[in-house]
């Protein structure tokens, strides 16, 4: 599990190389979810990887958020817990705000890799972000 953590850290290293015109001033709103009306959907690379970075904040299950915003938004700052190790699909969100979402052209490559990373760990399908990161808690 450990090297399929690697490859999905490596991807993300990756994505943060190809430079791309941004504007995010941490404003958060991607992450209510109720509101979007968009779940980020995590490969079983991007849950492990997710998984990992929330255990090391000392929690140990992910809240319910009756208000339809993210688990990993803490509730009193509004800042990802996860920065760091946040999931692809938030690193190349739709936030129109903060330049909108990457051309998935541009970032297929790393899609796909993705991909086989989930594949390599028996799992094909993302899954929403909440059950993915719970099935590794």
């Amino acid at each position: 599990m450990q090297e399929a953590a690697d490859a999905v850290r490596k991807i993300y290293a990756e994505l943060e190389e190809r430079s791309v015109e941004r504007d995010c001033l941490l404003r958060s709103e991607c992450c209510q979810f109720r509101l979007t009306g968009k779940i980020p959907h995590l490969t079983t690379g991007e849950a492990l990887v997710a998984a990992h970075a929330f255990k090391a904040t000392g929690r140990k299950s992910l809240p319910q958020r009756e208000n339809g915003a993210c688990p990993l938004i803490h509730p009193q700052t509004s800042r990802c817990l996860i920065y760091a190790s946040r999931p692809f699909g938030c690193r190349t969100h739709f936030c129109a705000a903060a330049g909108g979402p990457r051309a998935r052209r541009d970032v297929a490559d790393l899609i796909r890799r993705l991909e086989a990373v989930g594949e390599s760990l028996g799992a094909s399908e993302a899954r929403p972000i909440t059950p993915a990161i719970r099935g590794f808690l």
